[in-house]
Formats: structure tokens, sequence, C-alpha cells
């Protein structure tokens, strides 16, 4: 497929609003595309080069994709500075000013500069860059270069994510929806959607989703919690069950390989971007292991030093950097709970029961120093569990987990299986449990907020048709925090409202962002309401913390919200 026809689908997908309609758009692309650039198509689409867990960022800052468009078109960097302030697109401004004919380049050809660009490293690393993009954007049609200046910004964003692809994969081989559940167990098992579009259309549906494997080295999606009010609840769905301690840290999928020449720890976080560097720790795990290929799942919770206390959250997630991890290793050090394995020595052990993992978990650690493989304790009494939930947070823990006994290990939040129990922190909060949510868009400030440039923030969460808005929030944040909201903010901002988002015109922010940033609220209570688009508000939220360990697909749903409600 020549690029500039996926152009032409990519405009025509951006004209459309209705979701069935573009999913028939993307069927009938998933059709056209050949095997061999079929899983290159589908990274582009979504505007990346390869899989979430094998990211690779071009490292361009904006200015330096405006001085390429000004390359390109042979004209002043400052009229196209000025021409961008206008439009707010620099995809549209290289697409009216680029005078370049047809182009000639395939999605393969492109998708390799692209890779070629993003690889460049080292001294004048960002000078290729560059010239490669200013030379990959002569070579191609204005509608074309619209759209690869758009992904290489990280804006391609057409209102679609990889499960939509799903849904027209299944569309595109059965004409209708019917295959979705088993294209998304495939996609939890490998969430490589260029691999699973490519597969799909060598063997077809059936055979890839009969012989899908977990494989070394690739993530698989993590097996996540249910909600539920009570402790009588939980026994009722799930029978005999496993109560075990939640740690306020961030989760982290261990992947172990001894002797391995390309690598022997991968790490990957809950929305599965690689984070090996972030633990350098972990390079002594082949002294702490009886096994020679191990997958765990664990909670990295960071260690005061000098008490040995638990940090929180907040201080554990800053090991989460590019630069000085070594020097911020030393400050915060970690120690992994490990509650779950998933395989051993070249065999999946996903299907077998809980307390068969367990035991396995137990004989394979050798030690209690970095890998701390945590308690649990068997019970079908609620008081118990209500009990052991109060004593962890009298210790600092944010409460248990409660497991089902004899339950396999599901990637995502499927059936009863797993049950968190957490409660907000403050004494007068009624709201039993905090709600994950995505920012949608912010207001500019008055008076003293002025100066930050954001007053409050729009939130929502997954609702029937995309994201639906349940609050504002714009008290209880320190001054340093609205700073620290208002930058990131401004790197997501959009001209115009996502598609996906549902939102009352008595709502709408002054400024828009694409779905991107999840926060973590508390509240008092959730009410019903004429306003919010998801019928529902959250009454007297407060901010709990920035959730970067979690992506817009694991935030709160329409329905979670409702069974949450007092």
């Amino acid at each position: 497929m020549k690029f500039e026809r996926l152009g032409q689908k990519l405009s025509e997908l951006e004209r459309v609003s209705s979701r069935n309609r573009m999913t028939e758009l993307l069927a009938e692309l998933v059709r056209e595309v050949e095997v061999n650039e079929a899983d290159v198509v589908a990274y582009l689409i979504l505007g990346r080069l390869r899989p979430l867990y094998d990211s690779l960022e071009f490292g361009l800052a904006e200015k330096q994709v405006q001085k390429a468009v000004a390359r390109v078109t042979e004209k002043d960097l400052g009229e196209v500075v000025s021409v961008y302030k206008k439009e707010g697109d620099l995809g549209e401004v290289v697409e009216g000013l680029l005078k370049s004919g047809p182009s000639r380049l395939t999605v393969v050809e492109v998708h390799k500069i692209l890779e070629r660009i993003a690889k460049e490293s080292g001294a004048g690393s960002q000078e290729r860059k560059l010239v490669g993009l200013a030379s990959l954007l002569g070579d191609l049609d204005g509608l074309s270069a619209k759209y690869v200046v758009r992904i290489v910004l990280g804006k391609l964003r057409l209102g679609f994510s990889d499960k939509t692809l799903l849904d027209a994969v299944s569309w595109a081989y059965r004409g209708d929806k019917s295959a979705k559940s088993k294209l998304e167990r495939v996609y939890q098992m490998r969430p490589d959607i260029g691999w699973l579009v490519k597969s799909v259309k060598e063997k077809g549906i059936d055979e890839v989703a009969d012989k899908i494997e977990m494989e070394l080295g690739v993530p698989i999606s993590p097996m996540l919690c249910q909600r539920l009010k009570s402790s009588e609840a939980m026994i009722k769905k799930m029978g005999r069950v496993a109560v075990e301690p939640k740690f306020d840290g961030t989760r982290v999928q261990i992947h172990f390989r001894r002797g391995g020449k390309d690598w022997e720890v991968r790490t990957f976080t809950r929305n599965l971007e690689e984070t090996s560097k972030m633990f350098p720790e972990l390079k002594e795990m082949i002294l702490h292991v009886k096994a020679d290929e191990l997958v765990l799942d664990s909670e990295a919770v960071g260690i005061d030093p000098k008490t040995g206390k638990m940090m929180s959250f907040q201080m554990t997630i800053t090991r989460k950097r590019k630069h000085g991890v070594a020097n911020q290793a030393g400050k915060v050090p970690l120690k992994f709970f490990v509650f779950d394995v998933m395989y051993l020595d070249g065999k999946s052990l996903i299907d077998k029961t809980y307390e068969e993992r367990r035991a396995i978990l137990k004989d394979v650690i050798r030690d209690k120093d970095l890998l701390v493989v945590d308690d649990y304790w068997e019970t079908d009494d609620p008081k118990k569990i209500r009990q052991m939930h109060e004593r962890l947070l009298g210790e600092g823990l944010e409460g248990v987990i409660v497991k089902k006994l004899g339950s396999e290990y599901v990637p995502g939040r499927t059936g009863w299986r797993w049950v968190k129990m957490k409660e907000v922190e403050e004494s007068h909060a009624k709201l039993s449990d905090t709600v994950d949510c995505v920012v949608m868009g912010y207001y500019r400030g008055r008076g003293k907020r002025a100066q930050f440039g954001i007053g409050a923030f729009l939130v929502g969460i997954k609702g029937k048709g995309g994201y639906v808005t349940v609050t504002k929030v714009g008290t209880g944040l320190t001054d340093e925090l609205f700073r620290e909201l208002k930058n990131r903010l401004d790197r997501l901002v959009v001209r115009e409202r996502p598609s996906e988002y549902v939102i009352d015109k008595a709502l709408e922010p002054d400024v828009y962002v694409e779905p991107e940033l999840v926060v973590e609220l508390a509240a008092d209570e959730v009410t019903e309401s004429p306003t919010h688009t998801a019928g529902l508000a959250l009454r007297f939220p407060r901010l709990v913390k920035l959730r970067d360990d979690k992506s817009v697909d694991q935030i709160t749903s329409l329905r979670e919200l409702k069974e949450m409600r007092i």
C-alpha cells in the first residue's frame, strides 16, 4: 500500500464521528492491506511505530519539527511559526505549505524511515533527525506529510484506540463484533496490535485465538481487581477466599531469563510500559530465585533507608525517571512484594489454581530482602476479612485484596476472582473507595489561580460511547501541584474536543486535552447529576494522586461507579 493511500484513509476516518462507521472504515482498511504490511499499518494508524511494550520515541521537540517543516517548504521559520499559531496544528501547516506532488513511498518504506529517525542517537543526532524528517516530508504529498508530522509529535489521535481496531478485525472477518471477546483475550496475552492484525490475516481469528501462548519477555495484561462494597458480598460471590495485603506501591511485572544474551531481566508497568532501567537492583535477581525462566507479578514499594518503613506511592514513583536512576535508587531503595507467578522454565502457569501458583512461588523465591513473597490468609468469614483490612490500614497499608481460591490467573478485569477492599484515609469521607478518572480539559484560573493558568480541571470515567464526566476539581491542590498539572496538561492540548468525550455544554472546559493523564480522586459520596454526562457526580472531590502507573483503559467505569454508590 502506498502511504498516500493510507493518508486518504486517515483523512476519511478523521471526518467520521460515528463509532460504528469508524469501525466499518477500519475493517475495510484491515481487509485492504497486504499481510506483509498489516502490522506496520496497525502501528501507524494508532500513531506509533511498535507495540506498547516496545515503544520507540522520536525525541524531537516541537521546535525541531517546525524547523523541518520550514526547511522542506522553503519558508522562513518565523512564517511557519506564525501560521502554526493560527492553525494550532503543525500537520495542517505542512499540508498547506508543501508543494510536493504525489508520493511513491509505501507504508513499509515510510515506517522504516521513521524508525531510523527515531533510533538516531549520540552527538549531532538532533540535526540528523531534523534532516531525516525534512527529507521524508519532501518525498510525500501534503496530506501524507500532515499525518507523518502528527505521528512524530504524538498527536495523531483520530478518536479510536486499540480496542476499536480489535472490533474492526472482528468486523472485517465476521461481519460483526462476535469475535471481540476472542480477540481481546489474544490481545491481553500478547498486547501487540500489529502482530495480532498480521497473524489474523495469515491464519484467521480462530487459529490465532486457539494457539495463543504466553511468551517470555512479552508482557501479558495484568490481572486486575473488581470492586465490591462489603466483605459479606465478597464471600457470597467468591466463597472461600485468600486475603492479601494491599501495598501502596507500583505494580511491576518481572520477566527473568538466566544468562540471557539480549536481556536477563525485563520489567513492565500495569499499563505495559517497559521500565527495566528503573530497577537496577533486579540485576541481583539471579541470586535470589531457583529458576532459569520466570515471570512474576509484584508490587514495588520504597523503603526508608533510615527507618526501614515503607514509603508512600509518591516517593516510590520517583524511581520512574530517565536519568539519575542509580542515584535515586540509593535514596529510595525498593522491595518487591511478589504475589503471583505466571511462567516458570518454559511453561505458562496462568491456568493453574491460586493455591498451586502460590506453592510454586514460595518454592522459587530464595530470599526476603529483594523479593518478598507476601503473606495471605484463607477464610470464609466476612468478619475476619474486615478485621484484617482494618489491621493493615492501621499499619499504614491500603487494606486488603481478596482473591478466590481455586481461580486461574486471568488477564484483565473479568469475573469475581480478585476484589479490592480499599478505603479512603480521610475519616470524614463516605465513599468507600477512590475513583480513577481521566483529565478531559481544564478551566483557566481567576485571581490567584490566574498565575498558574489553571483554576480547575474536568474529569471523566469510561461510559457508553466514550468518556463521561463526573466532576470538576479545583480545591485541595498545592501551588506546586497546580503548576505541575498545567505543565503536563499543556503537552496534551488539542484544538477541538476529542470525539470520544461526552460533555454537557454547561461544563465545556476552556482547554481540551487528550485522554491520557489519569488521576485518583477521593470524594464524600456519589450523587445523581443532571449536568454530568455520567448521570452521577462525585461530591466534594479531592485529588489523592496522579496515577502515572495507570493507562486510560484502566480507569473506573460507569458500572463500577454505580456499584460504589452508597
